[in-house]
């Protein structure tokens, strides 16, 4: 396992409040042929400054200076990757030990892997923005492509970008990034994963997530019109996944 290169795909975006325990904790599970990629989206506070600062050579830093979001952020983060295991990273979060081991074993017969969150607070399981359940991917149901890509156009799958990763040979066909896409990366990725029935659930939270008022993921329910425009692009999300 320790002969897997893994690298790390961070957007950052003004996360000078939370990113450092982030990195730390990402920081301690690598090995030191691993690699961090982070790409900033021209942030207006001191994430910049933090992120020159790092002395650690398995980070690699790339400043824009000009913001376009985060999905083309992580576009471009994954296009730099080099490692034979990609694994997705939010600034703001905090990694469970073990993370590392868990995804490398999961991809070794699957393309594309998710795992289940937990708070970061309270330590409880990802609630479902409806029901207020716990919201849980479960490894029995990895390889129900059609039931699993159905799910996410209804909104009822928990997949989460920072609970992601993939192997080289999946991401080559992942990128580029549909034109269209412009929110929800992680669904791109998990609708592929589902299509060609080459996803892995991991039972295990491997993170545990900050619930803030700058989640790009959202925590309540959208509006209607909001809804049926991601449903749209999710659509649209399934086509061109069979075409990779």
């Amino acid at each position: 396992m320790n002969d897997v290169r893994v690298s790390v795909c961070m957007a950052t975006y003004d996360g000078a409040r939370y990113i450092e325990p982030q990195l730390a904790s990402i920081l301690t599970e690598l090995e030191p042929q691993d690699e961090v990629v982070i790409v900033d989206d021209a942030s207006r506070d001191s994430t910049p400054e933090y992120l020159r600062g790092i002395d650690d050579p398995r980070v690699r830093v790339h400043l824009r200076t000009e913001n376009r979001g985060y999905v083309r952020s992580f576009e471009e983060a994954l296009a730099f990757a080099t490692g034979d295991v990609v694994m997705l990273a939010d600034q703001d979060d905090v990694w469970v030990p073990g993370r590392r081991a868990l995804f490398v074993t999961a991809l070794a017969d699957a393309g594309v892997a998710a795992s289940n969150l937990e708070l970061l607070e309270s330590g409880n399981p990802l609630p479902h923005p409806l029901t207020g359940r716990p919201w849980r991917l479960r490894s029995e149901s990895s390889r129900q492509g059609v039931r699993n890509a159905v799910r996410i156009l209804a909104g009822v799958a928990p997949y989460y970008g920072c609970a992601m990763a993939l192997r080289r040979d999946a991401l080559e066909r992942v990128l580029p990034f549909p034109d269209f896409l412009d929110e929800s990366h992680d669904l791109w990725i998990a609708m592929f994963g589902n299509v060609h029935r080459t996803m892995r659930h991991i039972d295990q939270p491997t993170i545990r997530r900050r619930i803030h008022d700058s989640n790009a993921s959202p925590s309540r329910p959208r509006g209607l019109a909001a809804v049926l425009r991601a449903r749209v692009m999710l659509l649209g999300a399934w086509w061109a996944s069979l075409r990779r």
